[in-house]
């Protein structure tokens, strides 16, 4: 089954928001204090602050989600990813077209937090290169 990546405008959003909710809700659910939640994530998605992204399968059915936000550095534009969740996403096609999605955006840059595992799966898979693991303490 192939999968396609497409952007969701905006005003779409709310027409898609209770099929992607269960997707933002998973990633949410890996992490141990977010710093952010679902209706956190749905306020930045609706402001236009972040990009919501949906993989289709060959039925047009949303098979997960994955959430960007932009950061402008002086030498590169990076699209760093906020939230991910589903299936059928770690496929070489896949990472190419959130490329071709993330370059569209003008990005340079691809970033995302990740924990060890993913991290190796993203290095073997789909060429991502590990670059630092963030660490943090809570006050």
């Amino acid at each position: 089954m192939s999968v396609t990546i497409r952007p969701v405008e905006v005003p779409s959003v709310y027409r898609v928001w209770d099929r992607v909710e269960p997707f933002l809700k998973s990633a949410e659910d890996k992490y141990e204090n977010p710093e952010y939640n679902v209706p956190h994530i749905k306020s930045m998605l609706t402001s236009g602050q972040w990009v919501l992204l949906v993989f289709l399968d060959d039925n047009n059915e949303i098979q997960g989600a994955l959430t960007l936000s932009f950061v402008n550095y002086p030498n590169d534009r990076v699209a760093f990813i906020t939230a991910v969740g589903g299936k059928l996403l770690a496929e070489e096609a896949t990472a190419d077209q959130l490329a071709d999605i993330c370059r569209a955006y003008g990005a340079t840059t691809i970033h995302g937090v990740v924990n060890k595992s993913i991290a190796r799966l993203c290095e073997s898979k789909l060429g991502f290169k590990e670059r630092a693991i963030l660490v943090e303490r809570r006050l």
